[in-house]
């Protein structure tokens, strides 16, 4: 387990590796071609050191590697802000976001896929303005109020990934506790839950219920993101969150574990239409 920043730098090392591979070079190779030292390379190549985006261009160029999405990838994973129009606007709240939700907020507009399952409330793409603030408000007490603004406004950017072009596609399972859970009270809730129906109808949003009728299942231990790239499964992630920091999961066990999981999931939830349903029926009082 690693926080964000340790991953992305593994993660865009190991990539560089098979890229040069590919082309058939060594690392000494490569480094004359851009004129580096062999070591540096390697310290890129294995994640312990950082990398700027100049010099991931430089690799991509020496590498041949003509795939424009995949080079938007890499150097987004290197800090650039040549993200296709998705610039880094929340570096703009850098003074109100912790390190580890940047590198969540990252991750998440540059992924091409997100499976969620949630077991306390609505994903965060998924909230209204009461909604969000009234979550905020609780996980952090005694947030100052033009704080607590600012965390609702970074909620709300957020989920332009989802009107985004391409959008990113969003699946997520919900326990029924999510949709029972009053979070602001009667009337941010009825809201909130409208507004759930209206997202389940989305193309890109694939949206299922866990009803409690269900019983135990494997996702009583917790909540979690898996993050899916289009470019490269290599740099898929799994995200724990805790309450003061998130874990990342890049192991290849371990996303398979995840993965499998969340399949199960979807399978012992109901049908994305039968939860529509429940999602109204919940909303109407039933």
């Amino acid at each position: 387990m690693q926080h964000g920043p340790a991953v992305r730098r593994r993660k865009l090392g190991a990539e560089l590796r098979a890229l040069r591979t590919s082309a058939g070079l060594t690392s000494g190779e490569a480094a004359r071609l851009v004129g580096w030292h062999q070591s540096k390379v390697s310290r890129i190549e294995t994640g312990t050191s950082g990398v700027k985006p100049a010099d991931v261009r430089l690799l991509l160029d020496a590498y041949a590697v003509a795939d424009s999405q995949l080079r938007e990838l890499l150097m987004a994973l290197a800090g650039s802000d040549e993200s296709g129009g998705r610039h880094h606007w929340w570096h703009a709240y850098r003074g109100v976001l912790p390190p580890t939700y940047r590198d969540f907020i990252s991750l998440e507009s540059q992924a091409g896929a997100m499976r969620t399952l949630e077991t306390t409330v609505v994903p965060g793409l998924l909230q209204t303005p009461e909604y969000a603030r009234a979550v905020t408000k609780a996980a952090v007490e005694g947030l100052a109020e033009d704080r607590l603004d600012a965390l609702v406004e970074v909620r709300l950017a957020r989920q332009d990934v989802l009107r985004a072009d391409p959008p990113l596609e969003l699946s997520a399972v919900l326990d029924e506790a999510v949709l029972r859970r009053e979070v602001g009270g009667p009337g941010v809730m009825a809201r909130q839950l409208e507004r759930l129906v209206e997202a389940a109808r989305l193309p890109q949003v694939r949206l299922q219920v866990l009803p409690f009728a269900a019983g135990a299942h494997i996702g009583v231990t917790g909540p979690f993101v898996i993050f899916s790239f289009s470019s490269t499964s290599d740099l898929d992630v799994v995200v724990l969150d805790h309450l003061t920091s998130s874990l990342y999961l890049e192991r290849k066990e371990d996303l398979q574990a995840y993965t499998e999981a969340f399949d199960a999931l979807q399978i012992h939830a109901l049908s994305p239409e039968d939860s529509l349903d429940f999602i109204a029926g919940t909303a109407a009082g039933a």
